[in-house]
């Protein structure tokens, strides 16, 4: 090797791909495993022949880095680098396009040169909506295909820092995935393990809605609102049956497991996880109400019918106990509860209560006197049909008040219209009056002159002619 070749960095040691440092970056920090990377580069043969540049087009290449989508050389090479840096990479081609290369550009067992500038990189976003909500720096690799999926069984170690860089959590901890929370993990860690392969070490950082939301956790020292950066190993997990690998019983059976644990966090007001449970629940079930076969068994049937209503029942609850903005959730799963149970009286008063939020109170007072008409004794739904009579009135009175307003400003502009026609009227009648030599004969003055916008719209009245002229009365 000579020193214009630069260092070997291949994993191996085999030379397969040398680095050359052409400019120093900053700092310290290079991008991990998953980064979105932004670099500029131009690719060359050995002889010098250039057949690709982002240079020459001024657009900069991103990529996900080591995810198999760039050729071997650069998921290694790029991975070594700093902000600012460039460098020269020597590919060998097992490490590049191989025995192939990549005609009509690149021939075969071809060794390539490229030239890369580090523009930038963002840490893997694994928060569902993609706005940097769960952000992952692998720090080391893990292994095998396989990863947890919702109801594993995982150990973890992990340590939590603030941004000030106060260590607020260190343990080795052991849980089912979905029921972190007791175990005081948040969500997000639940949501980035769902993406961990066995033994993978990763940086996590998180914000509030991901953390520990506006509550903040006394208990761990996190004051509401913070940003959180957590180090986690996965150590070790046993992943759960998939679903599509069950049978109808195990779903069912999984089912009500699910739901009565959904059920004991909703009535110890943990509403975010009693909705996940519950959700859960109707994942089991999606389709069998749907499959002609599974409808055969009728025992299976109803079962499957009875925890579908009661998701949707206890769902619509749940929505209604949070923020008003789920008023539209609480009325979409009231509705879905009534498609299994059209008569069902409470799908009926929970649709009723999110129509009243949504501001739909002729409809709510429907739903209300529906539930009476089943359960006359029924006294809440007697209150319900009351406070909707009232919003009724309400909104009539206010509806009366600004017809009324309305109307008196229609009333004002038709009143300023007359009194300016009127006074126009005024000036062409001084001016119609104003005899010449002769009775009933006009004036040259008056002749000659232009209507006015109004005499125009009123010709006969003023006794214009075609051609919009004042006649010789």
């Amino acid at each position: 090797m000579t020193v214009d070749e630069g260092i070997d960095i291949s994993p191996t040691g085999d030379r397969g791909v040398l680095k050359r440092i052409i400019k120093e970056g900053e700092g310290t920090a290079t991008p991990g495993i998953g980064c979105s990377v932004t670099v500029h580069y131009t690719g060359t043969l050995l002889d010098g022949t250039k057949f690709d540049s982002s240079k020459d087009r001024n657009e900069p290449f991103e990529f996900p880095l080591g995810k198999k989508q760039v050729i071997r050389a650069w998921d290694i090479g790029v991975a070594t680098m700093k902000k600012g840096e460039v460098c020269v990479l020597t590919c060998a081609p097992e490490y590049a396009y191989g025995a192939r290369g990549s005609p009509p550009k690149i021939p075969p067992n071809s060794t390539l040169q490229f030239e890369v500038e580090m523009i930038d990189w963002a840490l893997e976003d694994l928060s569902p909506n993609k706005m940097k909500g769960i952000l992952r720096n692998i720090i080391e690799e893990g292994t095998g295909d396989s990863k947890p999926n919702d109801g594993s069984q995982v150990t973890v170690e992990l340590e939590g820092k603030l941004k000030d860089g106060k260590v607020f959590d260190n343990r080795t901890v052991t849980f089912t995935l979905g029921d972190g929370h007791e175990s005081n993990i948040c969500e997000g860690i639940e949501r980035a393990l769902e993406k961990f392969l066995l033994n993978e070490k990763s940086t996590l950082i998180l914000q509030p809605k991901y953390a520990f939301k506006s509550k903040g956790n006394a208990e761990l020292g996190v004051p509401p609102n913070s940003v959180v950066e957590y180090t986690v190993k996965l150590t070790s997990f046993e992943k759960t049956k998939e679903l599509w690998a069950m049978e109808d019983e195990e779903k069912l059976e999984q089912a009500q497991i699910v739901k009565d644990k959904g059920t004991e966090y909703f009535k110890a007001s943990k509403f975010d996880q009693a909705i996940k449970k519950y959700m859960k629940v109707l994942n089991f079930l999606d389709g069998l109400l749907e499959d002609e076969a599974f409808g055969k068994d009728e025992k299976k049937l109803s079962k499957a019918k009875e925890l579908t209503l009661s998701a949707h029942l206890n769902l619509s609850l749940v929505y209604l106990k949070t923020k008003p903005e789920h008023f539209f959730e609480a009325k979409d799963h009231a509705n879905k509860a009534l498609k299994v149970d059209p008569n069902n009286v409470k799908g009926l008063f929970r649709r009723g209560q999110a129509l009243v939020g949504l501001g739909e109170a002729d409809e709510a007072k429907l739903d209300f006197q529906k539930v009476l008409d089943a359960e006359p004794q029924n006294k809440a739904a007697a209150n319900q049909i009351i406070i909707c009579r009232n919003i009724i009135q309400k909104q009539k009175q206010k509806e009366k008040q600004l017809f009324a307003n309305m109307f008196d400003k229609f009333a004002k502009h038709d009143n300023e219209v007359e009194k300016a026609r009127a006074k126009e009227l005024d000036v062409i009648g001084e001016k119609v009056g104003e005899w010449g030599k002769g009775e009933g004969e006009w004036t040259d003055e008056q002749r000659t002159r232009k209507p006015t916008e109004f005499e125009k719209e009123n010709p006969n009245i003023l006794m214009l002619d075609k051609d919009g002229q004042f006649q010789n009365m």
